[in-house]
């Protein structure tokens, strides 16, 4: 029987560099936000951005507001966007007049994040930012500003600490590349 680990292709960051990486944008993001009278609001993109957003809170230094968005670009068990944004769940809280900050697993093509900004710009945020664990400069479609960056990664299909491929792989603690056979 195989295991899950057989389909990682490599490992392209192991859980302590994760971590470290976690703690230093928690960091950055409490330096950014000197004033705790200014409402923050992490909004953490469902389902990917879930353990990402977890650690990340806990590295900052100051009263945050949560509340979660779930959005799709893609089909249950592709690889690839279809480039149509939908929201399957949208946010619980007022933004107006807050400082937000997206919190997303990994930017692609940027047409999820592109979306969601000018949605926040549009329903009155204070500011809009972009927390993104993961790039993948190599996709974009739209230049989006990701303003609190983990890790570059290559074009391949990336999975673990919180991102899947068809609902699997997201309790692996590292970031690995899957191997092309899995997928296609």
């Amino acid at each position: 029987m195989k295991t899950i680990t057989e389909d990682i292709k490599t490992v392209l960051f192991d859980e302590q560099t994760v971590r470290r990486r976690v703690a230093e944008m928690g960091a950055e993001i409490t330096r950014d936000y000197p004033d705790h009278s200014e409402d923050l609001i992490l909004i953490g993109i469902l389902k990917g951005a879930v353990v990402f957003m977890a650690d990340l809170i806990r590295e900052i230094e100051r009263p945050v507001y949560i509340d979660f968005m779930s959005v799709s670009s893609y089909g249950k068990g592709k690889a690839e966007s279809r480039g149509v944004v939908r929201i399957l769940k949208d946010l619980d809280e007022d933004i107006l007049n807050k400082h937000v900050l997206l919190v997303e697993d990994i930017v692609d093509s940027g047409l999820t994040l592109s979306y969601l900004s000018d949605i926040m710009v549009r329903r009155g945020a204070k500011s809009v930012k972009i927390a993104s664990l993961l790039n993948k400069a190599e996709r974009r479609v739209n230049i989006v500003k990701i303003d609190y960056c983990g890790f570059p990664v290559p074009n391949e299909f990336i999975v673990g600490y919180g991102l899947d491929y068809s609902e699997t792989y997201r309790h692996l603690t590292y970031i690995g590349a899957l191997k092309e056979s899995v997928y296609k």
